[in-house]
């Protein structure tokens, strides 16, 4: 993984293991450990502001389905747009250091430019050194960039599951935990920030459960689409294949205790934070986290054009399977829902539901009203064009929030999947005043 490509605050894709561990550097020296000392205390200064205890009532309040005001986040940043006064230039030498290095600068930089509604806890975690022996297929794909140091690019992906016997490709892997490496890494972080900042040895706070997004990278997107119609059987064995293999990993990571809470400053799915008094459930030990104990979380975006018939059919029957095992759950990401929030009702423990850019938001509104938060994702082309109108990023969320106000809806607002700002970061941080003044205005609804 490219250092620049590492999302801190993503949940863990699970057929590929927790890739957050990082070997230690054979020396550490003088020179990084000042420089992360130096971050250290900034990020802890920052974990000391009152407004963090301010900001995880709301959340924890609107995850309870209470009337607070629209809570605001902004994730999956465009970073190789985002360098000003050299705030986020590294200054480390190793890749272990650096890392270390990059969620800090990081977390200051939003915090700085960024805050809407961000917490940061005065803790810096040290990630298990978890492996996971591989599923039995991988990603074959042509990939196409117009920015070299920008994660998004096209895909092109090569099939590597073709017919019924291909499905025997998928096989369950071995989850593991390297525990003199976790210890030491752990040993190192302590190293660091001894005297600055407490540091926890850390779990997986949580999972990014979206099988159809990895059939169709070893399907092909319209073979996968064309055989629910042509060949259902085949594709309810592979589903049910993939399903029943992701069961069993967490299964694992749940007998050897790697999971970790996530009713903190964690991502849950595709949203917000997930602050809730609601979870642990009943009988936790603090030794132990059981699924039961954290949030779930699912998709199926290739399903966005799908009939109802055939979204219960081949995705939402499977991940129900998935979700029951939570404490609580959130559903959804780019896919509109709109149509589908009945459908969603089915799903034990179901909290949030993500409404994307594509959606009809008088109709999710409608359908969602208060019964769920209605996790409302505002299109991110308005910071790509090629004059920025912070008056058109105003309306945007205005009109949002006037929709969602008239049915009564508990409302988060998350800006994500920002690929451009055209090169200007101002922007990113003028919407997020803008909308920082616009949900304080609107207060609880």
């Amino acid at each position: 993984m490219p250092l620049e490509s590492c999302d801190f605050d993503k949940p863990c894709k699970i057929s590929r293991g927790n890739e957050a561990h990082l070997p230690l550097p054979a020396i550490l020296t003088a020179r990084d450990r000042s420089v992360l000392r130096e971050l250290g205390r900034e990020f802890s200064s920052i974990a000391s502001d009152p407004v963090n205890e301010t900001r995880r009532e709301l959340w924890a309040g609107l995850n309870r389905l209470e009337r607070v005001k629209p809570m605001v986040w902004i994730n999956e940043i465009c970073w190789n747009e985002m360098e000003v006064d050299e705030e986020l230039h590294l200054q480390t030498s190793s890749e272990f250091c650096r890392r270390i290095e990059l969620e800090l600068r990081r977390t200051i930089y939003r915090w700085e430019h960024l805050q809407a509604d961000m917490v940061v806890e005065p803790r810096i975690f040290s990630p298990l050194a978890i492996e996971n022996s591989g599923i039995g297929v991988s990603i074959q794909e042509e990939t196409l960039a117009t920015d070299e140091r920008n994660t998004v690019v096209s895909h092109r992906y090569l099939p590597q599951i073709r017919c019924e016997e291909d499905i025997e490709k998928i096989r369950l892997p071995r989850i593991t935990c390297d525990e003199a490496l976790s210890e030491e890494t752990y040993q190192a972080y302590c190293d660091i920030f001894d005297g600055v900042i407490p540091v926890e040895s850390r779990g997986v706070p949580g999972f990014w459960f979206a099988p159809w997004d990895d059939i169709v990278t070893w399907t092909g997107v319209q073979e996968a689409l064309t055989d629910m119609a042509m060949r259902p059987d085949y594709i309810h064995r592979l589903v049910k294949k993939v399903t029943g293999v992701y069961l069993g990993i967490l299964d694992q990571y749940e007998q050897s205790g790697l999971l970790a809470l996530n009713n903190t400053n964690a991502r849950v799915g595709s949203g917000g934070y997930g602050y809730t008094s609601e979870l642990p459930r009943s009988g936790f030990g603090s030794e132990h986290v059981r699924s039961t104990d954290i949030w779930g979380c699912a998709a199926a975006q290739i399903f966005a054009h799908v009939s109802p018939a055939m979204y219960e059919e081949f995705a939402l029957q499977y991940e129900r399977r998935w979700l029951e095992r939570f404490g609580l759950a959130y559903y959804g990401c780019c896919e509109p829902l709109h149509k589908k929030i009945g459908m969603l009702k089915s799903i034990p423990n179901l909290r949030k539901i993500s409404i994307s850019p594509w959606a009809d938001l008088p109709a999710a509104a409608e359908a969602i009203s208060g019964e769920y938060v209605f996790s409302w994702k505002p299109n991110p082309a308005v910071l790509a064009k090629e004059h920025w109108d912070p008056e058109e990023a105003r309306r945007d969320l205005e009109e949002a929030l006037e929709i969602t106000r008239a049915y009564a809806c508990r409302v988060e607002i998350i800006l994500k999947d920002i690929s451009t700002v055209n090169r200007e970061p101002q922007r990113l941080w003028e919407w997020a005043s803008i909308a920082a003044e616009v949900t304080e205005r609107h207060g609880g609804i």
